[in-house]
């Protein structure tokens, strides 16, 4: 099986070399880069699998890096912020990123998260179903493409597998708790509000009535007339 590359955006030497050590220390390949251009250069040099990223950089921030590196090819991006402050947050999943820890975080939550994130993309890539159509939009699994009137939706890995997994399973209600662990793989319902960003991220691409809220207990996505 070819090893898996991690791209490691962190300013704070110290938090880079730690973390990369860790990656290094659980199997994969981990490239570093220390500002915002650099990290956009690099990604593009070395086609990583998965991209670590610190919100606060110098040159540019994470969430730009975030944006175009999502521009250039979809590709799951663990955000890094300082702060617990749900707009900094709601920005950053917004721009693409996957999932976030917020500082300080233990090595091995960090890990485990870097190994979700593969898993997930790697298992919706080995076993696609066939594609799915919801009036005007078409899902391929096996081209990870979303169309929707005829025009390209881009939309990044954990938005992808979010709209599939409701998609699959039209108008039934199905709890925060049990999205966190069917897509995100999480074991304890503390991310709610990754869900809820993620939502709200696929309404503004694909239509505000895509996905009905049902308050207190998840969501239902709506089959489009």
């Amino acid at each position: 099986m070819r090893e898996r590359r991690i791209l490691v955006v962190e300013d704070e030497r110290t938090i880079a070399q730690s973390v990369a050590a860790r990656l290094r220390a659980e199997g994969f390949t981990v490239d570093m880069a220390g500002d915002g251009p650099s990290a956009v250069d690099t990604f593009r040099a070395v086609q990583p699998d998965l991209v670590v990223l610190d919100v606060m950089l110098p040159g540019f921030d994470g969430l730009e890096v975030c944006r175009r590196i999502q521009a250039d090819r979809s590709v799951p991006v663990l955000m890094l912020t300082a702060r617990d402050d749900e707009t900094d947050l709601l920005v950053g999943l917004a721009v693409g990123a996957d999932d976030y820890l917020t500082k300080p975080f233990s090595m091995r939550e960090l890990a485990a998260r870097v190994h979700v994130l593969l898993r997930r993309v790697e298992r919706a890539a080995a076993t696609p179903p066939a594609a799915l159509r919801l009036g005007d939009i078409e899902i391929s699994q096996t081209e990870r493409r979303v169309v929707r009137a005829g025009a390209e939706v881009h939309l990044t890995p954990t938005e992808f597998d979010l709209l599939v997994h409701l998609a699959g399973r039209p108008r039934t209600v199905l709890p925060r708790e049990r999205l966190l662990a069917d897509v995100w793989g999480w074991a304890d319902g503390s991310g709610t509000r990754t869900v809820d960003s993620h939502v709200k991220a696929l309404r503004r691409k694909l239509g505000a009535d895509l996905i009905r809220t049902v308050h207190g207990v998840g969501y239902a996505l709506e089959v489009p007339a």
